[in-house]
Protein backbone atom coordinates (compact mmCIF):
# COMPACT_ATOMS: atom_id res chain seq x y z
CA UNK A 1 0.00 0.00 0.00
CA UNK A 2 2.86 2.59 0.79
CA UNK A 3 4.40 1.54 -2.69
CA UNK A 4 1.77 2.37 -4.66
CA UNK A 5 1.08 5.90 -2.49
CA UNK A 6 4.85 6.59 -3.20
CA UNK A 7 4.38 5.64 -6.81
CA UNK A 8 0.84 8.40 -6.53
CA UNK A 9 2.86 11.34 -4.97
CA UNK A 10 6.23 10.86 -7.64
CA UNK A 11 3.62 11.14 -10.49
CA UNK A 12 1.91 13.98 -8.70
CA UNK A 13 5.00 15.92 -8.32
CA UNK A 14 6.24 15.55 -12.35
CA UNK A 15 2.93 16.56 -13.63
CA UNK A 16 3.08 19.76 -11.00
CA UNK A 17 6.44 20.54 -12.74
CA UNK A 18 5.51 20.04 -16.44
CA UNK A 19 2.79 22.47 -15.69
CA UNK A 20 4.92 25.22 -14.44
CA UNK A 21 7.63 24.66 -17.39
CA UNK A 22 4.76 25.07 -19.86
CA UNK A 23 3.17 28.06 -17.93
CA UNK A 24 6.24 30.22 -17.89
CA UNK A 25 8.83 29.22 -20.72
CA UNK A 26 11.11 32.29 -20.16
CA UNK A 27 11.71 31.21 -16.88
CA UNK A 28 12.64 27.83 -17.02
CA UNK A 29 14.56 27.87 -20.47
CA UNK A 30 17.01 25.11 -19.92
CA UNK A 31 20.73 26.86 -20.88
CA UNK A 32 22.60 26.82 -24.26
CA UNK A 33 26.20 24.53 -23.89
CA UNK A 34 28.99 27.11 -25.40
CA UNK A 35 30.03 24.76 -28.01
CA UNK A 36 26.68 25.46 -29.60
CA UNK A 37 26.09 29.45 -29.02
CA UNK A 38 28.03 30.54 -32.51
CA UNK A 39 28.17 34.26 -30.88
CA UNK A 40 31.35 33.42 -28.80
CA UNK A 41 34.31 32.71 -29.22
CA UNK A 42 36.62 30.13 -27.59
CA UNK A 43 39.11 33.11 -26.85
CA UNK A 44 38.70 35.67 -24.49
CA UNK A 45 41.15 38.08 -26.16
CA UNK A 46 39.82 40.22 -28.99
CA UNK A 47 40.88 38.68 -32.43
CA UNK A 48 42.59 41.08 -34.75
CA UNK A 49 43.51 40.31 -38.31
CA UNK A 50 47.28 40.52 -39.65
CA UNK A 51 46.70 43.83 -41.26
CA UNK A 52 45.23 45.42 -38.16
CA UNK A 53 48.47 44.16 -36.60
CA UNK A 54 51.02 45.73 -38.94
CA UNK A 55 49.41 48.74 -38.82
CA UNK A 56 48.93 48.82 -34.89
CA UNK A 57 50.49 52.28 -33.84
CA UNK A 58 50.70 53.91 -37.15
CA UNK A 59 48.44 56.06 -36.13
CA UNK A 60 49.81 56.84 -33.03
CA UNK A 61 52.92 57.93 -34.16
CA UNK A 62 53.85 57.27 -38.06
CA UNK A 63 56.97 59.05 -38.27
CA UNK A 64 58.81 56.72 -35.48
CA UNK A 65 56.98 53.36 -36.81
CA UNK A 66 58.58 54.19 -40.54
CA UNK A 67 61.67 55.05 -39.02
CA UNK A 68 61.98 51.93 -37.07
CA UNK A 69 61.13 50.11 -40.14
CA UNK A 70 64.27 51.98 -42.18
CA UNK A 71 66.77 51.05 -39.67
CA UNK A 72 65.86 47.47 -39.33
CA UNK A 73 65.91 47.49 -42.85
CA UNK A 74 69.64 49.37 -42.85
CA UNK A 75 70.20 46.08 -40.21
CA UNK A 76 69.32 43.80 -42.41
CA UNK A 77 71.61 45.03 -45.57
CA UNK A 78 74.60 45.80 -42.93
CA UNK A 79 74.66 42.14 -41.74
CA UNK A 80 74.63 40.97 -45.16
CA UNK A 81 77.67 42.91 -46.36
CA UNK A 82 79.49 41.69 -43.50
CA UNK A 83 78.48 38.43 -43.61
CA UNK A 84 80.15 38.16 -47.59
CA UNK A 85 82.69 40.11 -46.39
CA UNK A 86 83.48 37.17 -44.17
CA UNK A 87 83.09 34.90 -46.16
CA UNK A 88 85.10 36.70 -48.86
CA UNK A 89 88.10 36.61 -46.03
CA UNK A 90 87.66 33.06 -45.25
CA UNK A 91 88.32 32.26 -49.04
CA UNK A 92 87.90 28.97 -51.00
CA UNK A 93 87.93 25.77 -48.74
CA UNK A 94 88.88 23.90 -51.65
CA UNK A 95 91.38 25.37 -53.85
CA UNK A 96 92.17 28.72 -51.66
CA UNK A 97 94.02 31.37 -53.30
CA UNK A 98 96.03 30.39 -57.07
CA UNK A 99 100.03 30.68 -56.59
CA UNK A 100 102.39 30.88 -59.06
CA UNK A 101 103.29 27.22 -57.44
CA UNK A 102 100.13 26.27 -56.81
CA UNK A 103 100.03 26.73 -61.02
CA UNK A 104 103.05 24.87 -61.60
CA UNK A 105 101.81 21.52 -60.28
CA UNK A 106 98.89 21.84 -62.98
CA UNK A 107 100.87 22.52 -65.74
CA UNK A 108 104.91 21.66 -65.39
CA UNK A 109 105.38 23.35 -68.48
CA UNK A 110 106.96 26.45 -69.41
CA UNK A 111 104.21 29.22 -70.97
CA UNK A 112 107.27 29.47 -73.19
CA UNK A 113 107.69 26.21 -74.87
CA UNK A 114 103.99 25.39 -75.39
CA UNK A 115 102.39 25.51 -78.43
CA UNK A 116 98.93 25.77 -78.76
CA UNK A 117 96.82 22.91 -80.98
CA UNK A 118 95.69 25.69 -83.70
CA UNK A 119 99.35 26.49 -84.07
CA UNK A 120 100.41 22.98 -84.54
CA UNK A 121 97.48 22.05 -87.10
CA UNK A 122 98.58 24.76 -89.43
CA UNK A 123 102.16 23.84 -89.02
CA UNK A 124 102.82 21.03 -92.20
CA UNK A 125 105.16 18.74 -90.73
CA UNK A 126 107.62 16.79 -93.34
CA UNK A 127 109.62 13.88 -93.01
CA UNK A 128 113.32 15.60 -94.20
CA UNK A 129 115.55 15.21 -91.53
CA UNK A 130 117.04 19.28 -92.52
CA UNK A 131 113.67 20.39 -90.52
CA UNK A 132 112.52 18.50 -87.68
CA UNK A 133 108.48 18.54 -86.68
CA UNK A 134 107.45 21.07 -84.24
CA UNK A 135 107.27 20.14 -80.30
CA UNK A 136 103.99 20.68 -78.36
CA UNK A 137 106.31 20.85 -75.17
CA UNK A 138 110.02 21.04 -75.09
CA UNK A 139 111.37 19.43 -72.46
CA UNK A 140 114.36 21.46 -72.92
CA UNK A 141 112.42 24.19 -70.84
CA UNK A 142 111.09 21.72 -68.00
CA UNK A 143 112.63 20.78 -64.67
CA UNK A 144 110.55 18.07 -64.22
CA UNK A 145 111.02 14.72 -66.61
CA UNK A 146 109.14 11.61 -67.41
CA UNK A 147 110.55 8.18 -66.54
CA UNK A 148 112.16 9.30 -63.25
CA UNK A 149 114.93 11.96 -65.78
CA UNK A 150 117.19 14.69 -64.05
CA UNK A 151 118.07 17.54 -66.40
CA UNK A 152 121.70 16.79 -66.07
CA UNK A 153 121.06 12.93 -66.79
CA UNK A 154 119.21 13.70 -69.50
CA UNK A 155 121.74 16.16 -71.26
CA UNK A 156 124.56 13.64 -70.79
CA UNK A 157 123.23 10.79 -71.88
CA UNK A 158 122.25 13.05 -75.37
CA UNK A 159 125.50 14.40 -75.61
CA UNK A 160 126.88 10.72 -75.34
CA UNK A 161 124.62 9.37 -77.88
CA UNK A 162 125.94 11.87 -80.27
CA UNK A 163 129.41 10.96 -80.01
CA UNK A 164 128.48 7.34 -80.56
CA UNK A 165 126.43 8.07 -83.28
CA UNK A 166 129.18 10.74 -85.15
CA UNK A 167 130.52 9.22 -88.41
CA UNK A 168 134.38 8.59 -88.84
CA UNK A 169 136.95 10.53 -89.72
CA UNK A 170 139.24 8.81 -92.38
CA UNK A 171 142.79 8.76 -91.13
CA UNK A 172 143.81 8.91 -94.71
CA UNK A 173 143.79 12.10 -95.35
CA UNK A 174 145.17 11.74 -99.21
CA UNK A 175 142.24 9.79 -100.60
CA UNK A 176 139.30 11.30 -98.26
CA UNK A 177 136.65 13.62 -99.44
CA UNK A 178 136.49 17.06 -97.63
CA UNK A 179 133.10 17.18 -99.52
CA UNK A 180 131.10 14.43 -98.87
CA UNK A 181 133.16 14.04 -94.79
CA UNK A 182 131.15 17.49 -94.60
CA UNK A 183 127.70 16.55 -96.20
CA UNK A 184 127.97 13.38 -93.39
CA UNK A 185 128.18 15.65 -90.71
CA UNK A 186 125.43 17.81 -91.42
CA UNK A 187 123.53 14.85 -91.93
CA UNK A 188 124.23 13.39 -88.61
CA UNK A 189 123.67 16.88 -87.09
CA UNK A 190 120.33 17.12 -88.16
CA UNK A 191 119.23 13.92 -87.48
CA UNK A 192 120.61 13.93 -83.78
CA UNK A 193 118.50 16.73 -83.44
CA UNK A 194 115.51 15.15 -84.46
CA UNK A 195 116.50 12.00 -81.93
CA UNK A 196 116.78 14.67 -79.65
CA UNK A 197 113.04 15.55 -80.64
CA UNK A 198 111.65 12.64 -80.34
CA UNK A 199 113.09 11.46 -77.14
CA UNK A 200 112.52 14.91 -75.40
CA UNK A 201 108.67 14.63 -75.97
CA UNK A 202 108.89 10.26 -75.16
CA UNK A 203 110.11 12.24 -71.61
CA UNK A 204 108.50 15.45 -71.28
CA UNK A 205 105.96 15.32 -69.01
CA UNK A 206 103.26 17.52 -71.04
CA UNK A 207 102.96 13.84 -72.97
CA UNK A 208 102.24 11.72 -69.53
CA UNK A 209 99.63 10.56 -67.90
CA UNK A 210 98.01 12.01 -64.82
CA UNK A 211 99.58 8.97 -62.71
CA UNK A 212 103.40 10.43 -64.09
CA UNK A 213 102.11 13.92 -63.23
CA UNK A 214 101.08 13.26 -59.45
CA UNK A 215 104.21 11.55 -59.46
CA UNK A 216 106.39 14.44 -60.40
CA UNK A 217 104.89 16.72 -58.35
CA UNK A 218 104.91 14.82 -55.32
CA UNK A 219 108.99 14.62 -55.54
CA UNK A 220 108.70 18.74 -56.14
CA UNK A 221 106.89 19.24 -52.83
CA UNK A 222 109.07 16.91 -51.25
CA UNK A 223 111.89 18.77 -52.51
CA UNK A 224 110.16 22.24 -51.34
CA UNK A 225 108.92 21.82 -47.95
CA UNK A 226 110.78 18.59 -46.50
CA UNK A 227 112.38 18.87 -43.22
CA UNK A 228 115.95 17.39 -44.92
CA UNK A 229 116.04 21.08 -47.11
CA UNK A 230 114.25 23.36 -44.30
CA UNK A 231 116.30 22.93 -41.74
CA UNK A 232 119.04 24.25 -43.31
CA UNK A 233 117.37 27.96 -43.70
CA UNK A 234 114.73 27.97 -41.22
CA UNK A 235 115.07 29.16 -37.79
CA UNK A 236 114.21 25.74 -35.53
CA UNK A 237 111.38 26.30 -33.10
CA UNK A 238 111.39 27.87 -29.79
CA UNK A 239 111.99 25.38 -27.09
CA UNK A 240 108.58 25.19 -24.82
CA UNK A 241 108.52 26.32 -21.30
CA UNK A 242 109.03 22.83 -19.11
CA UNK A 243 108.43 22.59 -15.59
CA UNK A 244 110.45 22.88 -12.92
CA UNK A 245 109.86 19.78 -11.37
CA UNK A 246 110.35 17.99 -14.53
CA UNK A 247 112.58 15.43 -14.24
CA UNK A 248 113.15 15.36 -18.47
CA UNK A 249 116.62 14.56 -19.66
CA UNK A 250 117.05 16.64 -23.19
CA UNK A 251 117.14 13.79 -25.74
CA UNK A 252 119.40 14.62 -29.27
CA UNK A 253 117.08 14.21 -32.16
CA UNK A 254 117.56 11.08 -34.20
CA UNK A 255 119.05 11.42 -37.73
CA UNK A 256 117.22 11.40 -40.56
CA UNK A 257 117.87 7.75 -43.17
CA UNK A 258 116.46 10.34 -46.39
CA UNK A 259 114.10 12.40 -47.46
CA UNK A 260 111.42 14.26 -45.40
CA UNK A 261 108.17 12.70 -46.61
CA UNK A 262 106.51 12.36 -43.40
CA UNK A 263 105.77 16.08 -41.99
CA UNK A 264 102.89 17.39 -41.40
CA UNK A 265 103.84 20.40 -44.56
CA UNK A 266 104.88 17.61 -46.98
CA UNK A 267 101.60 15.76 -46.51
CA UNK A 268 99.51 18.52 -46.59
CA UNK A 269 101.24 19.56 -49.91
CA UNK A 270 100.58 16.11 -51.25
CA UNK A 271 96.88 16.04 -50.30
CA UNK A 272 96.40 19.83 -52.22
CA UNK A 273 98.14 18.75 -55.32
CA UNK A 274 95.64 15.64 -54.86
CA UNK A 275 92.62 18.00 -54.06
CA UNK A 276 93.31 20.10 -57.24
CA UNK A 277 93.00 17.41 -59.46
CA UNK A 278 90.18 15.80 -58.15
CA UNK A 279 88.24 19.46 -58.23
CA UNK A 280 89.39 19.97 -61.92
CA UNK A 281 87.45 16.33 -62.39
CA UNK A 282 84.68 16.84 -60.54
CA UNK A 283 83.76 20.24 -61.90
CA UNK A 284 82.00 20.76 -65.25
CA UNK A 285 79.96 17.48 -66.93
CA UNK A 286 81.22 15.21 -63.96
CA UNK A 287 79.17 16.72 -60.93
CA UNK A 288 77.44 13.56 -60.77
CA UNK A 289 79.95 11.26 -60.01
CA UNK A 290 79.49 10.32 -56.46
CA UNK A 291 82.85 8.20 -56.03
CA UNK A 292 85.33 11.34 -56.90
CA UNK A 293 83.03 13.59 -54.87
CA UNK A 294 83.13 11.72 -51.41
CA UNK A 295 86.83 11.46 -52.27
CA UNK A 296 87.43 14.86 -52.85
CA UNK A 297 85.79 15.09 -49.21
CA UNK A 298 87.44 12.63 -47.76
CA UNK A 299 90.73 14.37 -48.71
CA UNK A 300 89.64 18.17 -47.50
CA UNK A 301 88.66 16.58 -44.22
CA UNK A 302 92.21 15.22 -44.15
CA UNK A 303 94.17 18.05 -44.83
CA UNK A 304 91.86 20.02 -42.43
CA UNK A 305 92.88 18.10 -39.97
CA UNK A 306 96.61 18.13 -40.53
CA UNK A 307 96.02 22.10 -40.97
CA UNK A 308 94.51 22.05 -37.34
CA UNK A 309 97.45 20.26 -35.85
CA UNK A 310 99.93 22.59 -37.53
CA UNK A 311 98.35 25.58 -37.21
CA UNK A 312 98.10 24.51 -33.09
CA UNK A 313 102.04 23.35 -33.31
CA UNK A 314 103.89 26.15 -35.85
CA UNK A 315 101.62 29.01 -35.77
CA UNK A 316 103.98 32.25 -36.86
CA UNK A 317 107.24 30.16 -37.45
CA UNK A 318 108.62 30.49 -40.93
CA UNK A 319 107.34 27.36 -41.38
CA UNK A 320 103.84 27.66 -41.30
CA UNK A 321 104.09 31.30 -42.92
CA UNK A 322 105.97 29.50 -45.69
CA UNK A 323 103.64 26.60 -46.65
CA UNK A 324 100.96 29.19 -46.40
CA UNK A 325 102.41 31.21 -49.21
CA UNK A 326 103.61 28.81 -51.51
CA UNK A 327 100.12 26.35 -51.15
CA UNK A 328 97.80 29.39 -51.41
CA UNK A 329 95.67 27.83 -48.07
CA UNK A 330 93.20 30.40 -46.55
CA UNK A 331 91.45 30.23 -43.15
CA UNK A 332 88.83 28.40 -44.92
CA UNK A 333 90.52 25.32 -45.37
CA UNK A 334 90.99 24.95 -41.81
CA UNK A 335 88.29 26.67 -39.79
CA UNK A 336 84.65 25.86 -39.67
CA UNK A 337 82.85 23.80 -41.84
CA UNK A 338 83.94 21.95 -45.43
CA UNK A 339 80.95 21.48 -47.75
CA UNK A 340 81.16 20.20 -51.49
CA UNK A 341 78.35 20.83 -53.43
Amino acid sequence: MRTICGTFSSLADTVFAGSLINSYPEVFKPPVPIWKNPSRNFSSSLHRSKSQQNTRGVSEDSYAYHHARQRRAANVTRKAELRGQRAAALGDPIRGITTPFVESLGSLVSSEATTTDEALANTTTTSSIDKPPPSPASAADEDQLNYYFTRPEFEESLEYSRILSQPLISTERERADPAREAEEARVHEMGHKTASEAISRIVSLANANNKERTRANVQRIIDTFGRHNTDTYFKPKAPSLQSTYSTLTEQKPTPRAGPDTGSSEVQIGILTAKIRVLADRYEGANRNDKVNKRNLRLLLHRRQKLLKYMHKKERGSQRWTHMIDQLGLTEATWKGQIAVK
